[in-house]
């Protein structure tokens, strides 16, 4: 059996990372306002606005010299999607396209971008006027489908 992965927020960088070095563990992906690049949230290096106290501790945990090293880094979730689209590993995302802390844009809209050009099977949910909360749907039929359809693979 696989397993079938949920990241919400934060949520996103750990999911995405641990399925990255487990494509082959993987039954599918659901990412809620998913961090997919640290240098978005906490970093708020673009449009979002960022959490100082937890891009220190980032920098920190990954053990970069400075914040020129954390900028030039290449393994977030955005930069490792090769395996995922190898292994076939459907993904879901749900997202409010108004969310200003975790851009769309910069995180699910690259994912998007990028796993369809490596020819991978993602499907978008998007919130339209929400910003990063609520998470999920209020009605949840799409996301539980999504998951029993890909759970036994």
């Amino acid at each position: 059996k696989k397993a079938a992965l949920v990241g919400l927020s934060r949520g996103g960088l750990y999911c995405y990372n641990w399925a990255s070095a487990n494509p082959d563990k993987v039954a599918c992906l659901y990412g809620d306002a998913p961090v997919c690049d640290f240098k978005s949230w906490p970093g708020g290096k673009g449009k979002g606005k960022g959490s100082k106290g937890d891009w220190t501790l980032t920098l920190k945990v990954y053990k970069f010299a400075d914040e020129a090293e954390a900028l030039a880094y290449k393994g977030n979730p955005v930069d490792s999607l090769a395996p995922l689209a190898k292994a076939k590993v459907p993904l879901l995302h749900v997202f409010g396209d108004a969310d200003d802390v975790v851009p769309w844009d910069e995180n699910t809209g690259v994912i998007a971008e990028r796993y369809k050009a490596l020819g991978g099977d993602i499907t978008l949910i998007r919130k339209p006027g929400v910003g990063h909360h609520p998470h999920g749907l209020d009605d949840s039929t799409p996301i539980v489908d999504f998951i029993l359809k890909h759970a036994n693979r």
